[in-house]
């Protein structure tokens, strides 16, 4: 499926974005990278049983992809890892339609956000006190199963929590799944239960010894193993590994007579585990427990913590569901999760090391970020060998020195972060970090801003940042030149095909023809993207240039500030913060920008190759009943995208800012709302909207 030349640009990739990911600055430009290299990788995992990553590196490419697709609904795509299963999964799987959705769990990492959701579950209820039941969160691959008439009649994945793979016949290999369950005796006709499929740890250590006697690579952890097993197309294999299924949740059941009286284990929660239990299913009728009050629950989430290591599975933390199914109803429920369950995650895993060294990386604002190398450790089944150390203050906070132990943890159980150093341990032979004082790739003198902990390279030439600013320039939400993404910068730029940003539109086709993996097609398809951009708007255009601290919404109030894009060399610092919603920091870095004559002549040359410096003004002028207001969204909007409200704004005449101040309107509030309601509550003058009366706000007169 994969070339050789394609699988070294995708892995070349997915090395780009995990410095992104340990650095904490992917954006939503990297999206579409993102999607690519996860689909590769669920090929390389599943489909040719041939990992070229962990299972830890995977996951966390994906949990920010989750993340920003959340943040820019507008951007998901239906081929996204994100939305459902890739290509390869469903090849020998038809895909199935779950009867109800299986949405995700909101979490929670402390008792803070359990005392919060509580008093949001309250608020809805109208009760004082709620019953609640706790369970563990087991760590396994989800699924969903159908029985009608007392008989298993299909098994599914989650897939994209709407449609999964149908896995019947694997299903059928766990021997903790029923075929026949009799829920006819409970007036049950046809029934979905959800549940996880998850192989022991004694099990999983088994396996892993047998792959070492082939030696073959063992498997990271005991959920992947699980995941991994249930798409095998041979079920006698399936049959070998000894899977487990706990089953826990009742999502949709039908009644044989419409008009007789359903058992009262399904009027709760716990009481239909009582009912999985009883007709021969392993759920967690033992290890749940039914209280009342918020606190109860925390106790008991807290106790069962202490004895996750002596559990002979895995579980990540305790899922907290009100018990009442009539309650449960009244609740609801938001697009992604229900509102009368959450997920209480146990403390980040912690394990101890040795730090080996420290290498830096140039980012493309020339911010140099040190990543520890780590000897190679194991924590919650992930193995972990780098971990970013931010600044130059982070390490003499945590006294870190090359040589050093250092107790390590998952935060969430993602991202690894280093907790301190044990100077105790040390023998004498560790030695000191020194952060550089010139550049790691261009030699360049650093500098470090008064206000801030990051040293930068100020070569604005610097190679490691030019690679990365023609990355931005090219990505999607920039001037979106596809088929140009982070491998073919890279390897164009090393070849000397690319030297600055106007490299990208006289490229030697020529030269480029003769690279493996650049044919025809691909070099046409690259031509029409190069030249499509040039008709880019220039807000585009100014967000493109990589300008520190402009986002999309200031490169608007940017591009209507002018007629003639270098005419900004003109502005003073008070001109610039006379604009809507920039202040000094901004302001600031665009008057550098301008005033620097390289960047000027980058400008020009831009022009001459054909792209659009200028905007006429009168096209952006748009009358309407909110001409000249100004908004903010924050929160989940339930009925709209983000995009599609703000598009909605400036349709009508109104402005969009990007933080709460004086000079806001309107804030327009969402589900979860956080700081910035807070804030603007504070600021009489600031109109906070409901999403429905927002709605009504933008009707047409």
């Amino acid at each position: 499926m994969y070339s050789a030349e394609q699988t070294r640009n995708l892995q070349n990739l997915t090395s780009s974005l995990l410095k992104k990911v340990t650095a904490q600055n992917v954006s939503k430009s990297d999206i579409k990278d993102m999607q690519a290299v996860l689909r590769f990788h669920e090929y390389r995992y599943y489909i040719i049983n041939d990992p070229l990553i962990s299972d830890f590196e995977y996951d966390s490419i994906y949990k920010e992809l989750e993340k920003l697709e959340a943040e820019n609904p507008s951007l998901i795509t239906p081929d996204s890892p994100t939305q459902r299963v890739a290509k390869g999964l469903t090849k020998d799987f038809p895909t199935v339609q779950h009867l109800v959705p299986m949405l995700s769990l909101e979490n929670s990492y402390n008792a803070d956000d359990l005392i919060d959701w509580d008093r949001k579950a309250r608020e809805l209820t109208g009760l004082d006190n709620i019953e609640y039941c706790v369970e563990p969160k087991f760590d396994g691959a989800s699924i969903s199963l159908i029985y009608e008439n007392d008989f298993f009649v299909r098994g599914a994945t989650r897939g994209d929590g709407a449609e999964g793979d149908d896995i019947t016949t694997n299903i059928k290999q766990i021997r903790s799944v029923p075929l026949s369950a009799k829920f006819s005796e409970y007036g049950v006709q046809q029934i979905e239960i959800r549940g996880e499929v998850l192989m022991t740890k004694k099990n999983f250590k088994k396996y892993n010894d047998q792959l070492a006697e082939q030696n073959l690579p063992p498997l990271a952890n005991p959920r992947n193993a699980a995941a991994g097993t249930l798409r095998i197309k041979d079920p006698k294999e399936v049959s070998r590994r000894n899977l487990e299924a706990f089953l826990y949740h009742v999502s949709y059941y039908t009644n044989i007579d419409a008009h007789a009286k359903l058992n009262n284990l399904l009027n709760t929660h716990s009481g239909s585990l009582e009912m999985l239990w009883n007709l021969g299913f392993r759920s967690p009728e033992k290890e749940k427990k039914v209280v009342k009050g918020i606190q109860a629950v925390i106790d008991h989430c807290h106790s069962f913590e202490e004895q996750r290591d002596d559990l002979p599975y895995e579980i990540d933390g305790m899922v907290i569901k009100v018990n009442d199914f009539a309650l449960q109803d009244e609740m609801g429920m938001t697009t992604h999760h229900p509102r009368w369950a959450i997920a209480f995650k146990f403390k980040a895993r912690q394990a101890t090391t040795k730090l080996r060294a420290v290498e830096f990386q140039v980012g493309r604002t020339g911010a140099i970020t040190p990543v520890a190398k780590l000897e190679p450790v194991s924590i919650g089944g992930v193995t972990v060998s780098s971990i970013s150390v931010h600044n130059e203050d982070y390490i003499k906070e945590k006294d870190l020195k090359i040589g050093d132990t250092v107790l390590i943890e998952r935060a969430g159980d993602v991202i690894p972060q280093i907790v301190k150093s044990l100077p105790e341990l040390r023998n004498g032979d560790e030695k000191k970090i020194y952060f550089p004082k010139h550049c790691p790739v261009c030699k360049s003198e650093l500098a470090r801003e008064e206000d801030e902990a990051v040293w930068r390279c100020i070569n604005i030439e610097c190679p490691a940042q030019v690679v990365e600013r023609i990355i931005h320039f090219a990505s999607k939400d920039a001037m979106d030149i596809r088929s140009f993404g982070d491998a073919n910068v890279r390897k164009f730029f090393e070849l000397g095909f690319l030297k600055d940003i106007p490299g990208i539109y006289n490229l030697p086709f020529d030269k480029i023809s003769e690279l493996d993996g650049f044919g025809e097609k691909s070099i046409s398809n690259l031509k029409s993207a190069i030249e499509a951009s040039k008709q880019q708007p220039l807000h585009r255009l100014i967000y493109a240039l990589g300008i520190r601290y402009i986002g999309e919404t200031t490169a608007k109030v940017l591009a209507n500030a002018v007629t003639y894009l270098p005419d900004f060399k003109n502005f003073s610092l008070e001109d610039l913060q006379n604009l809507e919603d920039i202040g000094p920091k901004v302001a600031g870095s665009i008057h550098k920008f301008f005033l620097l004559h390289d960047n000027i002549k980058m400008l020009r040359q831009l022009e001459a190759l054909g792209l659009n410096l200028r905007n006429d003004k009168s096209a952006n002028i748009v009358e309407g009943n909110l001409n000249g207001q100004t908004f903010l969204f924050t929160g989940t909007l339930t009925q709209l995208k983000r995009s599609e409200a703000e598009e909605m704004v400036e349709k009508t005449g109104g402005k969009l800012l990007s933080g709460v101040s004086s000079k806001l309107n309107y804030l327009v509030v969402g589900e979860d709302a956080g700081s910035k309601l807070e804030k603007a509550k504070k600021i009489p003058a600031i109109k906070i909207l409901t999403e429905n009366e927002f709605l009504q706000l933008v009707k047409p007169q």
